[in-house]
């Protein structure tokens, strides 16, 4: 049971995580108002960086230590050992106390030592500001900067949950309820009152249209309509709630919200003959009113929960279809591009639908818009990655990904209900790993470096995972 716990915590941390990590967001990048400053830079400062520094630390290197020099944010935001650059105070900027070889900071460059020319160079730089040229948009990974917090508390994604106050009405008698309050003082707003209430005939219709899509029967209607007593409504409420169609017309939305589809999409748009396991999950959670929180764990990390008997671990199982569906490209010829489409999907689908952001846009880059940086990006990513999908039958055709495509989802021969004995639909094999950015336009020209990659001060868990659980 510890262990369970344990990779639950770490692998449905990650929502939690954006909320822990800095962004490198920010307007390090500022034009100077100093042309002479730029022209020293130019001549001093850049021929510096670029002979000394930027073979480990540009845009055409892995950046050590995850430090840039190549652009102003990579300087200011620093790497893992904090800023680079403090403009205006050369003393307590780490690039000064690098290149000096001071005791406690690392000695850089690391074969060899900048003349005392260069050093003083670099001092007057930062003191005068560290100007830098134009350059439109920030592009580094860097550290979490002063911003961060800012734009956290901006974002409307992040925005603490609070109980409204009642708007003042002129019609005090009209609402019944808070939201009749709200109503009431829009239409006050525009000049407007609103209409009689509505007779019985259309209130029932309006009522089994709203909670099953479905029109009431006419013998429903008489029901209605002839029910003299006081909760003849509440009564309608009940018997709809507790119908199989209510989770069939509310559950349609989480299934639009969990790309849900019975075939891969793309070009080839092969079936998914048990996708329509996940969707009765959807469901049955609906008219079971399954808590949210519960819900939301079970579809991200289901075969990793505890279960109490064979019939609900089958149950997790199922909801992790939510990690297995949506678009597969098995026309892809290779592989990485493949696999790290799948994992940009996965963490497109859990961002938008658990945090209300659009994390995906930090596959290349820096979230333009929303606080996420592309570190966050890819420690989702190391932890997706080590997710196998099982999407159903292997189709015979081959070429692309249908030649590494694991397709056996849910497979059961002979096998009809909801009982499932096998794999989940998305199962964690690996402990999360550290992928190396991937672009989509460079997708092959990485491999994975073998790091612990749970985002943000989230530890991850040590040792492998069994393969069947």
């Amino acid at each position: 049971m510890t262990s369970h716990s344990t990779r639950i915590r770490a692998l449905a941390s990650f929502w939690l995580a954006l909320g822990a990590v800095g962004s490198a967001f920010g307007g390090a990048n500022e034009p100077t108002a100093k042309p002479e400053a730029v022209e020293f830079f130019e001549k001093k400062i850049r021929p510096i960086l670029v002979s000394n520094c930027y073979s480990c630390h540009s845009a055409n290197t892995n950046s050590k230590g995850g430090l840039r020099v190549d652009d102003r944010n990579g300087l200011v935001d620093g790497g893992n050992s904090g800023p680079a650059v403090v403009p205006g105070d050369p003393e307590e900027s780490l690039l000064i106390q690098a290149v000096t070889h001071g005791d406690d900071a690392p000695k850089m460059p690391p074969k060899s030592k900048l003349t005392d020319e260069q050093v003083a160079d670099l001092k007057h730089w930062i003191k005068d500001g560290a100007a830098w040229p134009s350059v439109g948009v920030p592009v580094t990974v860097g550290k979490p900067n002063a911003k961060y917090d800012q734009l956290k508390k901006e974002h409307w994604a992040w925005q603490p949950l609070k109980s409204p106050e009642a708007p003042k009405v002129a019609d005090a008698s009209w609402p019944t309820d808070l939201i009749d309050s709200f109503i009431l003082a829009g239409l006050e707003k525009h000049g407007l009152a609103p209409v009689g209430d509505a007779d019985r005939e259309t209130l029932v219709r309006r009522l089994t249209f709203d909670l099953t899509g479905l029109p009431p029967t006419p013998a429903e209607v008489d029901a209605f309509i002839n029910d003299p007593s006081e909760r003849a409504y509440e009564a309608v409420v009940d018997r709809l709630l507790a119908s199989t169609a209510f989770g069939e017309r509310w559950g349609r939305h989480w299934l639009d919200v969990a790309r849900f589809a019975e075939s891969t999409g793309a070009s080839r748009n092969l079936p998914m003959p048990h996708a329509w396991r996940y969707r009765d999950y959807v469901i049955d959670a609906f008219n079971k009113d399954k808590p949210f929180d519960q819900f939301l764990k079970e579809q991200v990390a289901g075969d990793l929960l505890p279960h109490s008997d064979e019939l609900e671990r089958s149950e997790h199982l199922v909801a992790t279809g939510f990690l297995a569906v949506g678009v597969k490209d098995v026309n892809q010829r290779f592989k990485i591009r493949y696999v790290m489409d799948n994992v940009d999907e996965q963490i497109d689908a859990v961002t938008r639908s658990f945090l209300g952001v659009t994390a995906s846009c930090a596959r290349c880059h820096d979230h333009k818009f929303d606080p996420v940086p592309q570190k966050d990006y890819y420690a989702l990513a190391g932890i997706f990655k080590s997710t196998d999908i099982l999407a159903g039958l292997r189709n015979k055709m081959g070429g692309g990904g249908l030649d590494y495509y694991d397709t056996q989802m849910l497979l059961v021969d002979g096998q009809t209900g909801k009982g499932v004995d096998t794999e989940a639909l998305a199962r964690r094999l690996r402990p999360p790993r550290k992928p190396t950015p991937r672009p989509r336009r460079h997708s092959r020209s990485f491999e994975t470096i073998p790091r612990e990659a749970s985002p943000g001060r989230t530890a991850a868990p040590s040792g492998r995972w069994p393969a069947r659980r």
